[in-house]
């Protein structure tokens, strides 16, 4: 893990806990070695730094191509950022994704694929059975409450005070989501599978 990451994630919680009251549970569910998929709801562009500022683990994020231009795209890529095509998961990402998680680390995936307007779950979308699939890690369900209402779609400032709260939820083993090679749903099956478990958080 980088220094300048762990600065990160140190920053990222003061501010959460100074002027969001930020609540973290379940960090001992967090697998201390090995990689996996942390699959979370989606309402707030804080999401991912409320997920990782307390995760003791050297976490990856995916992040939208258009921003990796100078100086902004040195920035986030020292932050483990994969730049990804919202349109569509091209081989060249799909192949960047498996290598981090054979490297042993860990992958932050939003199952809605979008941000939630009021904080319910979405419908999950195929890009994560598909990673699932190819990947057979297992997968760490989370859920952040309090987003949408922080920093939710249409604010263009976050609001000092709300508060956001982060659960971890139980690791999931990969077999018990994964119908296998002969079921043609096999992506859907394993998205709606995640989302019931996040769901359950």
């Amino acid at each position: 893990m980088r220094n300048f990451y762990r600065f990160a994630q140190y920053v990222s919680w003061f501010y959460f806990k100074a002027f969001h009251r930020l609540e973290v549970h379940g960090i001992k569910n967090v697998p201390q070695s090995g990689s996996f998929i942390l699959a979370s709801n989606h309402s707030s562009y804080f999401d991912p730094p409320a997920l990782g500022c307390r995760l003791p683990r050297n976490l990856h994020y995916f992040a939208r191509d258009s921003l990796f231009f100078w100086p902004l795209g040195v920035l986030i890529s020292n932050l483990n950022s994969i730049p990804v095509n919202r349109s569509q998961l091209d081989i060249a990402t799909l192949k960047r994704v498996l290598k981090v998680l054979k490297g042993g680390d860990p992958l932050l995936l939003f199952p809605e694929g979008t941000r939630s307007a009021d904080g319910n779950l979405g419908e999950g979308k195929k890009g994560i059975g598909l990673l699932l699939a190819k990947s057979q890690v297992d997968v760490l369900p989370a859920r952040v409450t309090g987003g949408n209402k922080v920093l939710g779609k249409g604010m263009l400032f976050p609001r000092i005070g709300r508060k956001l709260v982060v659960e971890y939820g139980t690791l999931l083993k990969i077999d018990t989501l994964d119908p296998g090679k002969s079921d043609t749903n096999r992506y859907e099956i394993i998205a709606n599978k995640v989302l019931a478990e996040i769901n359950r958080i």
